[in-house]
């Protein structure tokens, strides 16, 4: 599956508003679908990569021997779930998805977005 497909499929789980894939080390958009007025999706990407970076740099400092599956942010009215795709070919990639959290379902989107990761993982 490619970037265009894998995002397509994203924006398939209820409830979806946006998608964007990202290199965090860049903070650059490969791609993304969706997002709209109230969801610039290149301003979330950039966003989403300084708290990607945080966490890894806190994980660092604190000696863990982990790894981030993902990051959820909850607002009043969506959810923001960021998957990380640490084996992405070398990349530090970041799958980004924004749902509207009246009509989503965390569990399953969560589940989606990690066998979506697993196609551009390769």
């Amino acid at each position: 599956m490619n970037i265009e497909g894998a995002l397509k499929e994203a924006m398939t789980v209820e409830g979806a508003i946006g998608v964007a894939l990202v290199d965090y080390e860049s903070g650059m958009s490969l791609g993304h679908i969706g997002g709209g007025p109230g969801l610039d999706l290149e301003v979330a990407a950039a966003g989403n990569t300084e708290v990607v970076r945080a966490k890894m740099r806190t994980l660092a400092r604190l000696g863990l021997n982990e790894t981030v599956e993902d990051i959820l942010i909850t607002l009043t009215g969506q959810y923001h779930v960021i998957r990380l795709l640490p084996n992405s070919g070398g990349g530090a990639l970041f799958l980004y998805l924004a749902l509207d959290r009246s009509r989503a379902n965390l569990a399953l989107a969560r589940h989606e977005l990690k066998r979506i990761g697993a196609y551009i993982e390769g």
